[in-house]
C-alpha cells in the first residue's frame, strides 16, 4: 500500500483580504442613519459571492438576513470579520472572532491611539488579542477595504462605489479615500483595490505589497503614506513589487518633521524627507509632490506601453503650447528627438509650407483631423522617437473630438506611448470621452503630460536596468575598528586619533594626524610629516571648529607653528571658556585636487542614510547634497554623486581639472560597510574629503564620529 503523507501547504494570511470565502460584520444596525447600517449595505450592494453573516447582540433581521447575536453563533464559511463596535466593545469582538477561528479582521472604529494615551492602551490590548489567536487586522481607525473585481466592498462610505479599473490604492487616511472615489470616477479611470490601513497596528503598506503586485487585474499601485512603520521591509517589499508593477507614492507631512538636534553638517542637512526621498530611490518608488499627480502618474503607468527611452515627439497645431511643453519635458529628465530626415521630409509633403516640421511640430492651426493622424503616425514609426506627446486646443477648422477619433486607430496600432493634452472645457467633451474609452491619457495642459511622461519613462528605466548588488569590499579589518571604540563613553564623540583609525580599518585613507599638548611637540610633529602642515584645534566639545578660527593652513615654518598654536588656544578659550581643550592637532597639508563632504547618519525607520555633496564650510549654505541608503551598491553610490554638481564637476569642468571620481565611489562604499557593521557609530562625517588627481585617490581630512548614547 502506498505510504499516506499530510501536506501542510503554507496560507498567506492576508489571502483574506483579497478573497474571503465569508465575512461576517459585528456592529451591523437597522437604523439608515447608522454606519453599521452604511456598511451592511455596501457589502450586500457590491455583488460579493461568498456567505455574509451580520452581527448584533440585539439580534433582528437585516436585508432579508438573520442578525446573530455573537460571532461565535455565525455558520460557516467565515474567514474575515468586519468589526464597527464602540472602542470598548472591540477587546472582546476580537476575541470572539479569534474562537470563532477567523484569521483576518478589519477594525473600523475609530478611538485607539491617536485619540491619546487611553486609547493607544486599548490599542494594544487588542493587539495582544490579536495575536494570541494568531491574527492579523487592518486599523483600527479605517473605512475597511474594496475590491472591484472579486467583488466586495467593507467600506461604510456612500454609494456608489469607485468604478472597476487597475490602480491599486493603499492609504493611511480613511477621510481622502472617499474624495478620491469620487475624483477618479470624473477622471474615466477606476480602482482594482482600496485599502483604508488605519492605525496599521498589525498590517501595513508592506504586507500587502506582494498580493497586490501579483493580482492580474491591478497594473499600477498607488499610495497615500504618513509615513512607514518598518523603513527595512518597505523597501525590500517595494523593490520586489516594482519589478512588477509600478508604485507611485504621495508621502505627506513633508514640512512637519522633527528637527535633529546633530553637531555635524550630515545631520543637520539630513532629516526624515531625505529618508523617504532615498528610500523611494532605492526602491524604485515613483514619489509624487500632490494627490492629483499621483494619479495622473499613474493612469499613464497604467495606460500606456513603456518607452524604450526619454526622446520624445511633441505634436500640436499651435506653437505656444509646443514650446511649453518643451520647456516641461526638459525640466522632469526628457529631451526632443531628433527627427530623420525622411519623416521631415513625408511631413512636408501634406503640411502647410508655413508649418514648423522640426519638433515640435507645429501644424499651424489650419490642421485638419487627417493632418494629425498622419503626422502622429510618421512620427511614431520615426526610430529616433520613444513618445509623442500630442497637444490640441480646438481646432478652428474641425472638433477635439474629431482629432482624436482620426488618431484612436494610429495609437492603438503602435507600442510606443502618447499622451494627449486636451486643452479647454466645454469643447472637449468628446475627445475626454473618447480618449478615456480607449484608455489613452489625457491631460489639459502641457505640464501635467510632460510629468506624467517623465514618471513612465524614469519607471521605464529603472526596469531594465540590473538589480543592484552589493559587493565584498577587500582591506577591512573589523577587529581593529572595534577597538578604536572602546575606550569611549556612548553618546561621545571619537577623538580625531580614533576617528583615523576607525576609517583607517575600513580601508579609506586618512592624511595622518598626532596630537601636540604643548607647542614644542607641535613643532616636532611638524618636523616630522614635513612642512607645510595644518593646525587643528583638539576639542571633542567644540563642533566646527573652523567657525571659531580653530584651524589655521599652510604653516611652512617652525615660527609659524608655534604662533598660531597659541593663537587656536587663545580663540577657543575665549569662544568656549568651559569647553575642554586637549591640545592642538598637527596634520599633513595636502594641496591640490577638489573637496567634498560625505559621512552618514542613522535614520530611526531606515537605519544607516549615506550623504554626499560640496563640502567646506559652505555645505549647509550650498545644500548641494545627495543622501543614500546602506548598503550602497557602485551603481547607487555612482547615481548620488552624480546628482550634486560637486559629484558632476569631479570629471572635470572648464578650468576644474578632473579629479579620482572611481576613488569617491569607492570611499563611499566603505563608509556604507562601516555603517552596516559598526551600528555603535551613531554619525560619522568626512568634511573634507580631499580628491586628487585621477589614479591618486582621495584622502579623508577632517573627519568626525560619534558613539550612540
Amino acid at each position: 500500500m502506498t505510504p499516506c503523507y499530510n501536506f501542510h501547504m503554507k496560507i498567506n494570511p492576508f489571502l483574506p483580504f483579497f478573497s474571503p470565502k465569508g465575512i461576517v460584520l459585528s456592529g451591523v444596525s437597522q437604523d439608515p442613519n447608522k454606519l453599521g447600517y452604511a456598511l451592511a449595505r455596501n457589502l450586500f450592494l457590491s455583488g460579493y459571492p461568498g456567505a455574509i453573516h451580520y452581527v448584533n447582540p440585539k439580534g433582528g433581521e437585516l436585508f432579508g438576513q438573520k442578525i446573530f447575536t455573537s460571532i461565535l453563533d455565525t455558520p460557516s464559511p467565515v474567514d474575515l470579520a468586519v468589526l464597527l463596535v464602540p472602542p470598548t466593545s472591540v477587546p472582546q469582538a476580537m476575541k470572539e472572532t479569534g474562537q470563532r477561528g477567523i484569521k483576518a479582521a478589519i477594525i473600523a472604529t475609530g478611538g485607539f491611539k491617536e485619540t491619546g494615551p487611553e486609547g493607544a492602551k486599548l490599542e494594544e490590548e487588542v493587539l495582544q488579542i490579536a495575536e494570541s489567536f494568531g491574527i492579523r487586522f487592518i486599523g483600527p481607525n479605517c473605512i475597511g477595504i474594496i475590491n472591484t473585481h472579486f467583488p466586495f466592498d467593507t467600506s461604510f462610505l456612500q454609494p456608489p462605489g469607485p468604478p472597476a479599473g487597475d490602480m491599486a490604492f493603499l492609504s493611511h487616511s480613511g477621510a481622502i479615500c472617499a474624495a478620491v472615489i469620487d475624483w477618479i470616477r470624473g477622471q474615466g479611470g477606476g480602482l482594482s483595490h482600496l485599502f483604508s490601513l488605519g492605525n496599521q497596528t498589525s498590517v501595513s503598506e508592506s504586507d500587502l505589497l506582494n498580493l497586490i503586485a501579483n493580482d492580474p487585474k491591478t497594473k499600477v499601485i498607488t499610495l497615500y503614506l504618513e509615513g512607514v512603520k518598518q523603513g527595512g521591509e518597505f523597501i525590500r517589499g517595494a523593490s520586489e513589487t516594482v519589478r512588477k508593477k509600478p508604485i507611485v507614492a504621495l508621502k505627506v507631512g513633508r514640512y512637519e518633521s522633527g528637527k535633529r538636534a546633530a553637531a555635524s553638517h550630515t545631520g543637520a542637512l539630513a532629516g526624515q524627507e531625505s529618508a523617504f526621498d532615498a528610500a523611494f530611490e532605492k526602491a524604485g518608488v515613483l514619489r509624487a509632490n500632490t494627490t492629483e499627480e499621483m494619479f495622473q502618474w499613474a493612469r499613464a503607468l497604467a495606460w500606456c506601453p513603456l518607452p524604450g527611452g526619454n526622446r520624445v515627439a511633441v505634436l500640436t497645431n499651435s506653437g505656444g503650447p509646443g514650446v511649453t511643453a518643451a520647456d516641461a519635458l526638459e525640466q522632469h529628465g526628457m529631451k526632443l528627438a531628433d527627427l530623420q530626415d525622411s519623416t521631415i521630409t513625408a511631413l512636408s509633403k501634406f503640411l502647410p509650407s508655413a508649418a514648423s516640421l522640426r519638433n515640435p511640430v507645429d501644424m499651424l492651426a489650419s490642421a485638419v483631423p487627417e493632418h494629425f493622424s498622419e503626422s502622429l503616425r510618421l512620427l511614431l514609426e520615426d526610430d529616433g522617437v520613444d513618445s509623442v506627446i500630442v497637444i490640441s486646443p480646438p481646432p478652428p477648422p474641425s472638433t477635439t473630438g474629431a482629432v482624436v477619433k482620426a488618431m484612436l486607430p494610429v495609437i492603438q496600432s503602435h507600442n510606443k506611448p502618447v499622451l494627449l493634452v486636451l486643452m479647454g472645457s466645454e469643447q472637449i467633451g468628446e475627445a475626454v470621452s473618447l480618449a478615456r474609452a480607449a484608455e489613452i491619457p489625457d491631460y489639459r495642459f502641457p505640464e501635467a503630460a510632460a510629468s506624467a511622461l517623465g514618471a513612465l519613462t524614469r519607471y521605464a528605466t529603472y526596469r531594465i536596468q540590473p538589480r543592484n548588488e552589493v559587493i565584498g569590499l577587500k582591506g577591512i579589518q573589523i577587529k581593529k575598528a572595534r577597538l578604536m571604540t572602546q575606550e569611549f563613553l556612548p553618546g561621545g564623540w571619537l577623538d580625531q586619533d580614533q576617528t583615523s583609525g576607525l576609517l583607517e580599518a575600513f580601508g579609506i585613507q586618512t592624511s595622518g594626524l598626532a596630537l601636540a599638548r604643548e607647542k614644542d611637540q607641535a613643532v616636532k610633529i611638524a618636523s616630522k610629516i614635513g612642512y607645510p602642515v595644518v593646525l587643528k584645534l583638539a576639542s571633542a566639545d567644540i563642533s566646527h571648529k573652523s567657525d571659531i578660527g580653530g584651524v589655521v593652513l599652510n604653516l611652512d615654518t617652525e615660527e609659524e607653528v608655534r604662533e598660531a598654536f597659541d593663537l587656536i588656544l587663545e580663540r577657543a578659550k575665549q569662544a568656549h571658556p568651559q569647553a575642554r581643550i586637549d591640545g592642538v592637532h598637527v596634520q599633513r597639508m595636502i594641496t591640490g585636487g577638489q573637496e567634498v563632504i560625505t559621512g552618514f547618519v542613522r535614520d530611526p525607520q531606515f537605519g544607516p542614510m549615506l550623504m554626499f555633496g560640496s563640502g567646506g564650510v559652505e555645505v549647509e549654505g550650498l545644500k548641494d547634497v545627495a543622501f543614500g541608503l546602506a548598503p550602497l551598491s557602485a551603481e547607487e553610490a555612482g547615481q548620488m554623486v552624480l546628482r550634486t554638481w560637486a559629484g558632476r564637476k569631479l570629471r572635470g569642468f572648464r578650468s576644474i581639472a578632473e579629479a579620482d571620481f572611481c576613488s569617491v565611489i569607492d570611499t563611499l562604499l566603505r563608509l556604507s560597510e562601516l555603517a552596516v557593521k559598526m551600528p555603535e557609530i551613531l554619525e560619522m562625517e568626512i568634511n573634507p574629503l580631499k580628491v586628487l588627481e585621477p589614479g591618486k585617490g582621495s584622502i579623508a581630512i577632517d573627519i568626525r564620529a560619534k558613539i550612540t548614547g
